[in-house]
């Protein structure tokens, strides 16, 4: 799950951790990706569920960056890595 986005991540030197988790109480299911450089302070949480064909249907991404107080919620992949691409690039150069 989320196959661009880790070569996204490796991509730009960030380091990543990812873990399932399955509530009890809803019927989605929860992959945690944390990621970051030096620290895995920023994350990105994926609700999905199965189709009745056994395929996974994404149902909304979250994506909270370092210090960030509400998430940013994305439908498609592809709008969360233009978002990435956007403000971890912009904060690289900042650093450097």
């Amino acid at each position: 799950m989320l196959k661009r986005t880790k070569q996204f991540l490796r991509s730009i030197h960030y380091d990543y951790d990812k873990t399932y988790i399955r509530p009890l109480m809803v019927p989605d299911s929860v992959y945690v990706l944390k990621f970051g450089k030096d620290h895995r302070n920023n994350r990105v949480v994926v609700k999905y569920s199965h189709t009745w064909t056994g395929r996974v249907k994404i149902n909304e991404i979250a994506v909270r960056l370092h210090k960030q107080k509400h998430p940013r919620i994305f439908k498609h992949e592809a709008d969360m890595i233009k978002y990435l691409n956007k403000h971890l690039t912009k904060k690289a150069t900042n650093d450097d």
